[in-house]
């Protein structure tokens, strides 16, 4: 069986304070995210929930990342289209797997604003989706944790971690599954 590989050296998508991720979108990471996102196999989602959640210690623990209180956590969802065609959204599976490994629950916090990213160069995905708080639903707080399945360009990530911070917030963390190796 092939194993899971590190997600290696990767940037952290702009407007975000810290990005952690599990694997490299290659390979058997590749596979286990399409299995959810395209598959519906969701048997993995508490077991990659509880990975993510112990990613985050691990980072307050060797960063000093806020701790303490944990962070409000709410995800990038999918277009409406998509989530009607599979009957969930992926990341929102993710988010309440990670809020639930953290003792806290997740919120619907974003509205997307514009079209599916998969498919498109980066500055596509860079000019093509926005996300717009929703309130009252968003709350005022020092840390929220934005989580998706894979960071690919980063767009989707920077977009969510923006309208959060339009929204009040002060330090936005980011967690995905995968993450796309740096290019060189």
């Amino acid at each position: 069986m092939q194993q899971l590989r590190p997600p290696g050296a990767h940037e952290v998508p702009d407007g975000l304070d810290a990005l952690v991720a599990l694997c490299s979108y290659e390979s058997t990471g590749k596979d286990l995210v399409l299995a959810l996102k395209r598959g519906n196999r969701r048997a993995a989602v508490p077991l990659l929930g509880c990975a993510l959640a112990e990613s985050l210690r691990a980072l307050h623990d060797d960063h000093g990342a806020p701790g303490g209180v944990p962070p409000l956590v709410t995800w990038a969802p999918t277009t409406p289209p998509r989530r009607r065609r599979r009957g969930f959204d992926q990341a929102e599976l993710l988010a309440h797997g990670v809020a639930g490994a953290l003792g806290t629950r997740a919120f619907r916090t974003l509205r997307r604003l514009g079209p599916a990213q998969s498919g498109l160069a980066a500055p596509q995905r860079l000019a093509g989706v926005d996300f717009a708080p929703l309130a009252p639903a968003v709350q005022r707080s020092d840390t929220w944790l934005v989580v998706d399945d894979v960071v690919t360009s980063g767009a989707t990530m920077s977009c969510a971690a923006r309208a959060l911070r339009r929204a009040g917030a002060d330090w936005v963390l980011g967690a995905a599954v995968a993450v796309t190796r740096r290019r060189r």
